[in-house]
């Protein structure tokens, strides 16, 4: 006689289904313990530029990028007569010395040690060799002006740092939260266009508007403005 064959036992199944269920936990523990990795280094990152730009300042009683080069080689070492402003206290899109302030400014906190890294402090467009990275490889950016979401057609303009893009707006949406409103169009954390392709939809339509997490939303980018 042939021998017959046995399915499994209720027992073999509900042991079965508890490791498939353990290893889903593992996989989406895992994936928590990514994401909030990734908004710490953004958070920190933000918060790391905006104590350089304010120990500069309490230093040279001047503004990185916009620190005249004249003084920056006679008072940063190494600093030479590569990069500098022209003194107005505000970081701008203008250029003194073949480069423009936003991007003298990483040249002259690196140089002046306050941020790690050696910029070139020369181009006329931010770049790898010129400008810092965000975890996700988007250029960052210090400056002084209105490129932000606001409920105003016009906003004024402030020193802020864009984090860059690159970042997906579930990440953004997080760091607003744990350190803001929530809301991309207020508060000292938001939305800034910036960089962002025409076709990501980082934000969403609504009043107030919100970050957008429907969909693979991954070429975002947000600012502190302080």
């Amino acid at each position: 006689m042939n021998a017959r064959q046995q399915g499994f036992t209720l027992i073999e199944i509900a042991i079965v289904l508890v490791i498939i269920g353990l290893l889903l936990g593992g996989v989406l523990k895992g994936q928590e313990l990514i994401q909030n990795a990734r908004v710490r280094n953004i958070i920190a990152q933000q918060d790391g530029i905006k104590a350089a730009f304010f120990g500069f300042q309490d230093r040279y009683r001047g503004i990185p990028g916009d620190y005249p080069v004249a003084l920056a080689n006679q008072n940063i070492p190494g600093a030479g007569n590569v990069c500098g402003g022209n003194g107005n206290s505000l970081i701008e899109d203008k250029t003194t010395t073949g480069s423009p302030e936003y991007i003298c400014a990483w040249y002259h906190l690196s140089k002046a040690g306050f941020i790690t890294g050696n910029y070139t402090g020369t181009g006329t467009t931010a770049d790898a060799n010129n400008s810092p990275a965000n975890p996700f490889g988007g250029l960052i950016q210090l400056i002084f002006d209105n490129v932000y979401l606001d409920a105003a057609s016009n906003p004024p303009a402030v020193h802020n740092i864009k984090t860059g893009i690159n970042i997906p707006s579930t990440v953004l949406a997080e760091v607003d939260r744990k350190i803001d409103d929530g809301n991309p169009a207020s508060g000292s954390f938001r939305y800034t266009p910036w960089n962002v392709p025409n076709t990501s939809t980082c934000v969403t339509s609504a009043t107030p508007p919100a970050w957008d997490n429907t969909g693979a939303q991954t070429v975002c980018g947000g600012v502190t403005l302080f």
